[in-house]
């Protein structure tokens, strides 16, 4: 199956053709500068590959490209205590704004989902921490 790429300018040296990969990148960069987002979410698949050592900036990212417009999903991570609705309306904000100013195309539609909620991580030492030097004087 071969892959649309539109034609995005025609010119008298020849066309500009920007891949869907290329909007991937510019939404997943876009969406992980919003603050409230712990983590772009790209499934168990997109996880697996990211914990092997394969960074994916577009990871969480799927667009659909036409002519002169594009659609964007973005699943996120959201961080704890961040108002849910804010956070997607901001993402939304800024994923269109990236793509257009950057490509000229329209943005028809930014879809978030949320998919999970970090929580906060609890600065504890662990139980089996040594004793410090005041502890063991303190026993003796």
């Amino acid at each position: 199956m071969e892959e649309y790429i539109p034609d995005l300018e025609k010119t008298e040296l020849g066309k500009v053709q920007i891949a869907p990969e290329v909007l991937e990148v510019i939404a997943g960069m876009a969406a992980s500068e919003v603050d409230g987002v712990a983590q772009m979410s790209g499934g168990f698949v997109g996880d697996i590959a990211e914990r092997l050592g394969r960074k994916n900036v577009a990871r969480g990212v799927r667009v659909e490209v036409g002519t002169k417009e594009a659609a964007v999903d973005v699943s996120i991570i959201v961080k704890f205590g961040y108002r849910i609705p804010e956070v997607a309306r901001n993402i939304q904000d800024s994923v269109r704004n990236a793509i257009e100013s950057m490509t000229g195309l329209s943005v028809v539609e930014v879809n978030v989902h949320i998919i999970d909620v970090e929580l906060k991580s609890e600065d504890k030492a662990p139980a089996t921490a040594p004793p410090t030097a005041e502890e063991i004087q303190r026993l003796r």
